[in-house]
């Protein structure tokens, strides 16, 4: 019992310094946002700190991967909706949009990408984590639904990036041009409803 209760906290604490660790990061960027003010935002001590995370690399690598993990989330979820091909399109796409004007999803690529030369590995796993939990799902999808004859498409990878292709601009690359608060200017319904359309006229049986 006590040894159950000491690696609940040890998770908790750890959970606690990511979050910090996290906020400051996206706010300062990596090179500024140093260990002992990491240490401070997480109410621990230094040494607690480096106990969780060696350094501040490891603690980077953590907080890219686990991020990227838990925001793709609703992707995943969107991905297992049931009706008719319009409908299941329209869910994923729907979660996809929101995910690329989250703030934090924003600022988290802008930082991988300034950092990718120091950290190429984290980079190319942002990069590869995307591809398999956003584009394998969207691929799923369209695969499934071209095996229930709604769909025509040889190459499903190739629809599910032009689908995807259609919702990049509008949201997360107008974030990382004009500001990662800034909101499509159009509701995220309406334009995720515009790229399901123009994809059904390419793809529907």
């Amino acid at each position: 019992m006590l040894i159950g209760s000491g690696l609940h906290r040890s998770g908790a604490k750890r959970e606690e310094i990511l979050g910090a660790a996290r906020a400051l990061f996206l706010r300062e960027g990596y090179a500024d946002a140093g260990m002992e003010f990491v240490a401070r935002a997480a109410g621990v001590s230094t040494a607690t700190l480096y106990a969780y995370f060696p350094s501040k690399a490891d603690l980077f690598k953590a907080i890219v991967m686990e991020t990227i993990r838990d925001a793709a989330a609703p992707v995943r979820e969107a991905a297992r909706v049931r009706g008719d091909a319009r409908a299941r399109l329209t869910a994923l796409a729907l979660a996809y949009a929101t995910f690329l004007s989250r703030p934090d999803a924003r600022a988290m690529f802008r930082m991988v990408a300034a950092e990718r030369r120091r950290f190429e590995d984290v980079a190319d796993y942002l990069l590869q984590t995307a591809r398999a939990e956003l584009g394998g799902a969207a691929i799923a999808v369209i695969d499934d639904l071209r095996a229930a004859g709604e769909l025509r498409t040889e190459k499903p990878s190739w629809a599910a990036s032009q689908l995807m292709g259609m919702l990049d601009h509008p949201t997360l690359l107008l974030g990382l041009a004009a500001g990662d608060d800034l909101l499509p200017s159009r509701p995220l319904a309406e334009i995720v409803a515009d790229a399901v359309e123009t994809f059904m006229a390419r793809y529907a049986a």
